[in-house]
C-alpha cells in the first residue's frame, strides 16, 4: 500500500496544499490503492509535504518526482491520447499553476493579516500557547523571506493580484467549454490546474484573487467537477484511499 505523507483537511478541501491534492489526484488517475498520513514537515527529506512513501519505505517528495516515478515504475501515461503539442500545452499550464499561481496563493493567505487569522493561524494551534506568537512569527517571516527569494513576494498586493488573475484568465480561455483543461477525459495538468483552481476558489479568504475565480463561470464549474469527481465528500472527511 502506497502511503502519502499530506496535512490533513482544511478549509472545505481534502488538504489545504494544492501539491498535496495534486498528488492525490495523481495516485486517483493511477488507479493505485493508497492512504493518507499527516506528515511533519521537518522529517521529509526535503522539509516539505506531500511525500510519497512506497511499499519498501522509499520516499518520493516532491509532486513532479511523484509524477515521474509513477509514470517510470508503475507504468501510468497521464496524458495517454494527447498530442505531443498539447502534451507540451498540458506541462506549460501545469507549471503556470505551480511556479506562479501558487506563490500567489500563498501570499493571499499567509501575509494578509485577516486572510492569516482567517485560515493559517489555525495550523498552530498545537504550539503551546507561551510560543504560539514567536513561532508564528518566525514561519510568516520564513514566507515573505522566500516569496521575495521567489520574486513574486517583489511585488505589489495589487501587482501580484492582477498577474495572478491573468493566469487564471489564460485557464480560463484554454478550458472554455471543455469539462476538462485538454477535453473529455482528465489528463495530468489537470491534477495542478484543478488544485490551484479550488485552492485560489476558497471564499474564507478575502482576496481579489478568490473573487476573481469564482466570478469566472466556467472555472468554478471545473472546480465543482473536479471536487464531486475526485473527492467525493472526501473533503470532509479527509479519506483518500483510491476507488
Amino acid at each position: 500500500m502506497l502511503k502519502l505523507m499530506t496535512f490533513g483537511p482544511a478549509f472545505g478541501l481534502a488538504d489545504p496544499s494544492p501539491f498535496c491534492l495534486k498528488a492525490m489526484i495523481l495516485l486517483k488517475m493511477a488507479g493505485l490503492p493508497f492512504e493518507t498520513e499527516v506528515g511533519d514537515v521537518r522529517k521529509m527529506p526535503k522539509g516539505k509535504i506531500p511525500v510519497l512513501v512506497n511499499s519498501n519505505g522509499q520516499m518520493v517528495p516532491d509532486t513532479t518526482l511523484m509524477r515521474f516515478h509513477l509514470e517510470t515504475e508503475h507504468g501510468v501515461d497521464f496524458d495517454v491520447g494527447l498530442s505531443p503539442a498539447e502534451r507540451g500545452a498540458a506541462w506549460a499550464f501545469e507549471k503556470l499553476c505551480e511556479d506562479q499561481l501558487y506563490f500567489a496563493t500563498v501570499h493571499e493567505r499567509w501575509l494578509i493579516d485577516a486572510n492569516f487569522d482567517a485560515g493559517p493561524r489555525s495550523f498552530f494551534d498545537a504550539v503551546p500557547a507561551p510560543m504560539r506568537p514567536l513561532v508564528i512569527m518566525m514561519v510568516r517571516k520564513q514566507v515573505k523571506r522566500d516569496l521575495h527569494g521567489h520574486g513574486l513576494g517583489r511585488h505589489s498586493r495589487d501587482e501580484i493580484v492582477t498577474i495572478a488573475n491573468r493566469g487564471f484568465d489564460a485557464i480560463s480561455a484554454y478550458l472554455g467549454d471543455k469539462p476538462w483543461l485538454m477535453g473529455e477525459t482528465p489528463c495530468g495538468a489537470d491534477a495542478s490546474v484543478w488544485s490551484a483552481v479550488a485552492a485560489a476558489a476558497v471564499e474564507c479568504f478575502d482576496s481579489a484573487i478568490t473573487r476573481h475565480v469564482n466570478a469566472t463561470s466556467n472555472l468554478v464549474a471545473y472546480r465543482d467537477r473536479g471536487l464531486a469527481h475526485w473527492f467525493g465528500s472526501e473533503a470532509a472527511t479527509g479519506q483518500a484511499d483510491a476507488a
